[in-house]
């Protein structure tokens, strides 16, 4: 199944989803280059909602140029399969090997991204079409992180999951993936 017949099979948690689903439907029909950065408008990425074995918290890196905590994630960069971009992204931003829970769709959303300096140059704001996958990682085993795009990594109980340490325009986004991990 290619990404957009994905997106069109994916259930919306709510309202907020639904909207989001119409909005990254319109933007495949709309740009030829959705998984590249060559789209300077926005783009796809996909993060990893890992959450321990018993579903009180979730993984967490410290975000360099957000300055704050963020679930880990990255750019698609071409690649079409991004349950693989999510699963890798994990491994390289926080050391952990997490376990699938779910290969479908967990969460949708889409990310206003400020204008930034990465590697001495600009990137102008720009959307972030976020696809989250939901897996799983042991709280005890050790945690790394890359100095390059983090200053740390960590595991944060849901009920600090939505506070102002962490980046803006994802705490609607941990509140809904937390509502809804707790809601089955």
């Amino acid at each position: 199944m290619n990404l957009k017949e994905q997106i069109e099979s994916y259930i919306p948690f709510d309202e907020t989803e639904e909207k989001i689903k119409d909005y990254i439907l319109k933007w495949i029909d709309t740009f030829d280059d959705v998984l590249t950065r060559e789209n300077e408008f926005g783009h796809f990425a996909s993060s990893a909602f890992v959450v321990n074995k018993d579903r009180t918290k979730m993984l967490v890196v410290y975000h360099n140029i957000y300055d704050a905590w963020i679930f880990p994630g990255g750019h698609a960069d071409g690649e079409e399969n991004l349950l693989s971009v999510a699963v890798r992204e994990v491994e390289e931003e926080t050391g952990l090997k997490a376990k699938i829970l779910d290969e479908s769709i967990f969460a949708i959303s889409a990310s206003p991204i400020i204008g930034h300096i990465k590697r001495e140059k600009y990137v102008p704001a720009h959307t972030h079409l976020d696809v989250v996958y939901l897996l799983e990682a042991d709280d005890k085993e050790a945690l790394a992180f890359r100095k390059e795009e983090s200053k740390g990594v960590k595991w944060l109980p849901f009920e600090e999951a939505i506070g102002d340490n962490i980046v803006d325009f994802i705490r609607p986004v941990h509140k809904r993936l937390i509502k809804k991990i707790t809601s089955k």
